[in-house]
């Protein structure tokens, strides 16, 4: 119970941040809210399921990607809804994860080192493939992506200033985030904790590890394709980069350094981690990468829980067992 008072304390501090930080800070901490949705995406299927996917950037892209094609009347001129958008971005990523997925899991399975590989390899061959698809744009990608339009009994406005973008953004992380914490302390969550743990166990139980494997490893697919459907609208700007290496492992770093095994510190990881990187690089320069990568090794060796992981358990009292 405490661990959502913590969270609505964040949230609601995040929601009154625009009121000190003025309107381009508003509209870089609405980017890093999308970044953080990505880290949501990869706490679950990793911290909570168990998968270090190495690439999990392929599906934010993929999410662009979609969203840019339908909302531009790519496909079909008169459907370009962004609802309808948002939930194809949503919908492809989850399915091209299922796929992948069943490639990945069925049989004896890939895991560990193998499976991050892998992943990674996915990757940059997705990339290189969208540079070079120029019905999509190739290296220079898709322009002009039309913005959120928001439709309420029959009133529409689209999401061009800075602020309501923000509070939509803010709303569809805090829906997300509360649901996905809501998911986890489910029958679902523990299924998904033994899936991790003690697979072998849960198996002789009757319960298929490959469907949960499965199950988890689309639902984040999903939240990253939201989150990169919404990106490419704030942005108006779809390229191979949401798809690339460095994408993937920038969020993997976040979520190291928030903590993986906490949605909360993994979603502050990147916001915090963002925010540090354009402060570092107007200070230091190009030596910010190095500062970074120093923060993730001390983060990874003497805080392996994170770095905001640990505070947080300390405020909710929950050391030791694993919270949203």
């Amino acid at each position: 119970m405490r661990n959502n008072l913590v969270a609505l304390l964040i949230f609601a501090a995040l929601a009154a941040s625009p009121l000190v930080i003025g309107s381009y800070w508003t509209g870089q901490l609405t980017a890093y809210l999308v970044y953080g949705l990505l880290a949501i995406s990869l706490s679950l299927v990793w911290g909570y399921g168990g998968i270090l996917c190495f690439g999990q950037a392929m599906f934010f892209g993929i999410g662009g990607y979609i969203m840019a094609v339908l909302t531009k009347g790519m496909i079909l001129p008169d459907l370009t809804s962004s609802y309808i958008g948002l939930l194809a971005a949503m919908a492809g990523a989850a399915l091209f994860a299922l796929a992948l997925g069943y490639f990945l899991f069925a049989g004896r399975g890939i895991s560990g080192a193998y499976l991050a590989i892998i992943t990674l390899a996915i990757t940059l061959v997705l990339e290189r493939l969208m540079n070079n698809w120029y019905a999509l744009g190739g290296y220079n990608g898709l322009l002009n992506v039309p913005p959120i339009k928001l439709t309420f009994f029959g009133a529409s406005f689209e999401l061009w200033d800075r602020l309501p973008t923000f509070y939509a953004v803010l709303g569809v992380v805090t829906v997300v985030y509360f649901g996905t914490s809501l998911l986890l302390k489910s029958a679902y969550g523990l299924k998904l904790t033994a899936s991790r743990t003690h697979p072998d166990r849960l198996s002789s139980l009757g319960y298929s590890v490959l469907s949960i494997r499965l199950s988890v490893f689309a639902l984040s697919a999903a939240i990253a394709g939201l989150a990169g459907a919404i990106f490419v609208t704030l942005d108006g700007f779809a390229s191979p980069t949401l798809i690339g290496f460095t994408l993937s492992t920038e969020v993997l770093i976040w979520v190291a350094i928030g903590g993986k095994e906490m949605l909360l510190a993994a979603f502050l990881g990147a916001i915090l981690t963002r925010t540090a990187e354009s402060w570092l690089s107007e200070i230091f320069g190009n030596y910010w990468i190095l500062i970074l990568g120093l923060t993730f090794m001390v983060s990874v060796v003497l805080l392996p829980k994170g770095l905001l992981a640990t505070p947080l358990e300390w405020l909710t009292k929950g050391k030791g067992k694993r919270s949203g």
